[in-house]
């Protein structure tokens, strides 16, 4: 499991939609109380559940992080997430540095990436040219990168991306190679190695 975060305008979701196109990388689907959007597709863009649904879903600990927007509700449900997982596959959560840390506490093996703009003039620039932004919400975004990146020392791994194409070759290269890190479990690969068992 990867979670990826950062400010908003760092690019995120750019870098996720270039993982993907890797059939064995995921990105995990959110369950939510709002209600759909026009272009929006069950299952795919979110769960939309009842909020009744989602506090069934919470109260059986079913949730890797959540939280309220707006008077809605927003969570990763654990089961699909697992699911994924067993299948061997690698799977991606595209959340907030607050949501990165719920996850970091239930699932300590989950790989942390914070993904980082250039510089913060650069990161204005990348909000500004959005052209959906007023002054006020840019500077609100602004000030809450400030407290976001002062938590980036909780991460594994920062990517810094200037060039999208090789942030997302950055960040390949660390699902590589935490493929081969030895972990928590050198006991079980040794005795999988004596036992003549290969291990990927």
């Amino acid at each position: 499991m990867y979670v990826i975060s950062g400010p908003s305008g760092t690019g995120k979701g750019s870098i996720c939609q270039g993982l993907v196109a890797d059939e064995n990388i995921v990105v995990s689907v959110s369950m939510t109380t709002r209600a759909p959007r026009d272009h929006e597709t069950e299952g795919k863009s979110y769960y939309f559940v009842s909020k009744e649904r989602f506090n069934e879903v919470l109260a059986g600990n079913g949730f890797y992080e959540h939280a309220e927007i707006y008077g809605e509700f927003y969570g990763t449900p654990k089961e699909p997430v697992e699911r994924l997982l067993n299948k061997g596959l690698d799977v991606i959560l595209e959340i907030d540095v607050k949501g990165a840390m719920q996850v970091k506490e239930q699932k300590p093996g989950a790989v942390l990436i914070f993904i980082l703009p250039p510089s913060p003039g650069e990161l204005r620039r990348r909000i500004e040219d959005r052209g959906t932004e007023t002054e006020e919400r840019i500077a609100r975004r602004l000030e809450r990168s400030g407290g976001e990146i002062a938590q980036m020392g909780s991460y594994d791994y920062c990517v810094i991306n200037d060039d999208l194409e090789k942030a997302i070759q950055d960040v390949k290269v660390i699902m590589q190679a935490e493929k081969f890190r030895v972990g928590d479990d050198v006991n079980e690969l040794i005795e999988r190695y004596h036992a003549g068992i290969l291990v990927k």
